[in-house]
């Protein structure tokens, strides 16, 4: 990020300056916006970023471990504790530095510490480091500090970690017993048909008779592999690598992350455990006090989804009209009837943040149920999947056995 300085009024009328670090001109407007501060003048500056200052080599980045949820969630955690305890955030920051087992996390921490102490607040050192902490979570910790509730943020942070995390295994688990399946089906065809096929085709070229048509389908299908696997296998590769270019572009995410949510079974869990998401990170962006408009904007960065992401801005688009909350809430056709009542109820008590954490309660239940019953709902595919699979290779194998055992008893 580039380094503006900047100069401007606040509530109060009075001058203020200092520099920034943001992508452009306009996010410095819209930080010193958030502060209450009027800019008169923006510029950028020859300061170098804090990020690009502390950088270190590519060597050390490619190296380095990874901060995963569960540290930033232990941090969080922590901060809660030690905040809530009076420690002054300074001396919060430099124990946590102290005592994590992880450089990566060491050196984010020092790189807070060092914006810290040059002035800016938590969130904007925060903001340097996309890659640790994501929108939804600076935006969170921005609020925490105009409210003079930095505690009690970081400990709703932990809790909503916590959900991600625990959401992310639900899926996972949901989907590990399917993948599996498949892999050890499309490995069952893969060796069948380099392996056991050539062999009786060996046997078979012996009866000097036709043979039946499965049998002569199983045979070429299986001489096509043993010849052209090689062929195969750069289609295989292929179709990875253009799969995964495709999904990387904007239309492709898109249209790949509609059609996940309409998938048998597996749709069900993903949309619902999205859902599940969007609700909770809604309420606590609501309970925390951040504006329904960048509530909506945070939110739809927290949702894993490009179809869902773009209904969410929708309904921002839609909010920021002048609609209501229902009304975009129904145009985005993703809520059930259930929920758009309660969205309703909220709308009309003014406890949004209760209702859409039932909502979210709601969804999460649904997925627990899912993701329990899921090995009811898969093994009947899966057994009926199996059995085409053992009469395609009954039929093809043993057909022509029959036939022969057939002629030779008539001898």
């Amino acid at each position: 990020m580039a380094v503006f300085a900047y100069r401007g009024r606040n509530a109060n009328g009075d001058l203020e300056q200092g520099t920034l670090e943001g992508e452009d001109s306009v996010a410095i407007a819209d930080q010193l916006g958030r502060k209450g501060i009027t800019p008169t003048e923006i510029k950028p500056s020859s300061k170098v970023s804090a990020a690009a200052a502390s950088g270190a080599s590519l060597w050390q980045r490619l190296n380095e471990k990874k901060i995963d949820i569960v540290e930033l969630m232990l941090f969080s955690r922590q901060m809660y504790t030690l905040l809530k305890a009076g420690v002054p955030i300074m001396r919060a920051l430099a124990g946590l530095q102290e005592s994590s087992q992880n450089p990566a996390l060491a050196t984010v921490l020092q790189s807070l510490r060092e914006s810290l102490d040059s002035g800016r607040e938590l969130s904007a050192a925060m903001r340097l480091h996309p890659r640790v902490f994501s929108a939804f979570y600076v935006s969170m910790v921005q609020v925490g500090e105009m409210t003079g509730r930095l505690d009690e943020t970081f400990m709703s942070l932990y809790g909503h970690l916590e959900f991600e995390k625990d959401m992310k295994e639900r899926i996972s688990s949901a989907l590990r017993y399917p993948m599996f399946v498949m892999i050890a089906m499309a490995l069952a065809i893969v060796v069948v048909n380099i392996f056991v096929i050539p062999a009786f085709a060996k046997v078979f070229a012996g009866f000097q008779t036709e043979l039946p048509l499965m049998t002569r389908i199983l045979m070429g299908f299986s001489s096509f592999m043993v010849n052209y696997w090689v062929l195969l296998l750069a289609l295989l590769v292929g179709t990875v690598v253009g799969f995964r270019k495709y999904i990387n572009t904007v239309q492709g995410r898109y249209q790949w992350d509609r059609y996940k949510l309409q998938l048998p079974i597996a749709g069900k869990i993903i949309f619902k455990s999205t859902l599940a998401r969007f609700a909770r990170s809604l309420a606590l962006a609501f309970k925390s006090g951040i504006p329904i408009l960048q509530g909506l904007s945070v939110v739809a960065l927290v949702v894993d989804n490009a179809y869902m992401r773009k209904q969410i801005e929708q309904m921002r688009d839609g909010v920021e009209r002048g609609e209501s909350i229902l009304r975009t809430a129904s145009t985005s056709k993703i809520f059930n009837p259930t929920v758009l009542q309660m969205i309703a109820v909220g709308e009309e008590t003014g406890d949004m943040d209760g209702l859409m954490f039932e909502v979210a309660g709601m969804y999460e239940r649904e997925v627990e149920y899912e993701v329990k019953t899921l090995a009811q709902q898969i093994e009947p595919i899966m057994i009926v999947a199996l059995g085409i699979l053992v009469l395609i290779l009954a039929l093809g194998i043993f057909l022509p056995m029959w036939d022969l055992g057939k002629a030779a008893m008539h001898k």
